[in-house]
């Protein structure tokens, strides 16, 4: 009796044992298992990181946890201005291939710089306009030359610092009344040349009209009397290193518009340069002229019955001009 029973006995115990082997488990195999359940929400960086976009895509992660590639959500806002295909001026590289993505489109970069206007068989006029960017380059080329000026003290001799570089050219072109206007820091820029060698347009006669424009833009930093002269102080902090100028965008019928952008108004085109509206004044059966003239200020909300009015004012005065320019021209 004991032999037969003795078989089932061990297979009891055996299954038993196994059981109790299957029951219990090492605490790495615990945290084997934790380790899975952790790593199941993984990061969106792990995720897409052997996952290449293409230009103005990202890799976003799905609900599945499952890498995609949609359209950048938001680019950098740094300013390095690029002319699209399309003949559109977009911020930098990221906003034009963002804008593709979006749209659908295929736009390429055609050249570095705001998209210059392509002549038609009746060519709407455009403004000569100092975009913010021509006028932070011209700044920041100004401020590098002064900062090359910069003497150090030496073992028996007294260096000098930018604010001292800064008050002997201000002593140098001022004409005596404390104020500098935009003639005489116009003259101060042009002392060098690679502050003046701005090329935005073809002809140099043209290129010495937008150095005046970015003057003035600068003026404008810091002009906290608007009188359109700087005091030395108002000097000091318009081309002060640390000085970071403000971005201004222009307004129009209750919208606002970024630098660069352009609006119509009858056969005037107008473009919105360093928060001002700057259009062209000219008759729309006349002939076409190239005319800066701001006529809107960053805190002013303009119409387009107002625009209209203004441009019909630049108009007249132009007319004058033309007259008084005739008139010169018979006494000589």
């Amino acid at each position: 009796m004991i032999w037969k029973t003795l078989p089932l006995l061990c297979a009891l115990l055996a299954a038993g044992r196994l059981r109790a082997e299957a029951d219990w488990e090492s605490p790495n195999s615990h945290q084997g298992t934790l380790n899975k359940g952790q790593e199941e929400p993984r990061s969106k960086s792990k995720i897409c990181a052997n996952v290449f976009c293409g230009a103005g895509r990202e890799c976003a992660v799905t609900e599945k946890g499952e890498p995609t590639c949609l359209c950048i959500e938001k680019c950098h806002p740094h300013k390095r201005p690029v002319c699209g295909s399309n003949g559109k001026t977009y911020l930098n590289h990221c906003e034009l291939h963002r804008d593709a993505c979006l749209t659908g489109s295929k736009i390429q970069v055609d050249y570095d710089g705001h998209c210059k206007e392509k002549k038609s068989e009746n060519p709407a006029a455009s403004p000569v306009v100092c975009y913010q960017s021509d006028r932070d380059e011209l700044r920041r080329r100004v401020i590098q030359w002064l900062e090359a000026e910069i003497i150090p003290d030496g073992w028996f001799s007294k260096g000098s610092n930018y604010s001292e570089v800064l008050d002997k050219y201000f002593k140098s072109f001022d004409d005596g009344d404390s104020r500098l206007d935009s003639t005489e820091f116009l003259k101060f820029v042009e002392q060098n040349e690679t502050a003046i060698n701005i090329t935005t347009y073809m002809d140099q006669e043209t290129n010495k009209l937008l150095r005046g424009l970015c003057v003035d833009a600068l003026i404008e930093l810091s002009d906290e009397n608007a009188d359109w002269k700087l005091s030395f102080n108002e000097f000091l902090k318009c081309l002060s290193p640390s000085f970071n100028p403000p971005e201004r965008k222009c307004a129009l019928e209750d919208e606002t518009y970024e630098d660069g952008a352009e609006a119509q108004v009858e056969c005037n085109r107008c473009v919105c340069a360093c928060g001002n509206w700057v259009c062209t004044a000219m008759t729309c059966e006349g002939r076409n002229e190239k005319v800066p003239a701001q006529i809107h200020q960053p805190d002013q909300d303009l119409t387009e019955e107002e625009m209209a009015r203004y441009i019909q004012e630049l108009q007249k005065h132009q007319e004058t001009a033309e007259k008084t320019k005739r008139m010169s021209t018979k006494e000589m």
